[in-house]
């Protein structure tokens, strides 16, 4: 199930996605203060590529608390919004189920990303 989901999810829309987070921490790194957010755009990046199969520890200490409260704000509310949505429309059917799952697993990593290891 996770070979063929996995292409399916790249066929429908992952490989887009995972360009798009791979683009966005490019134009982060390339200033000093945007490297730790570009960063969390290449593990988005990577997670959106290939979900299936994959799990997300959280984990981390007050440095990822604080650097989490402010991306929370900057960003990580609307992202996971945009995921949440996904995924509510992926379990309108029961073939998408399995989709929206995994947009609720990506919505939980784009609100707080720091400290979160892709495993």
């Amino acid at each position: 199930m996770r070979l063929i989901g996995n292409i399916l999810w790249l066929v429908f829309g992952g490989l887009a996605i995972a360009a798009a987070w791979a683009f966005i921490g490019l134009v982060l790194c390339v200033t000093i203060i945007g490297i730790p957010f570009g960063i969390q755009a290449f593990k988005m990046a990577g997670l959106t590529l290939t979900p299936f199969g994959k799990t997300v520890r959280y984990g981390g200490g007050i440095g990822s608390l604080l650097v989490n409260t402010i991306w929370f704000f900057v960003a990580g509310v609307w992202l996971a919004l945009g995921y949440v949505a996904a995924g509510l429309i992926n379990c309108v059917t029961i073939i998408g189920i399995p989709f929206g799952i995994q947009s609720f697993k990506m919505a939980k990593l784009a609100l707080w990303p720091f400290g979160a290891q892709i495993g």
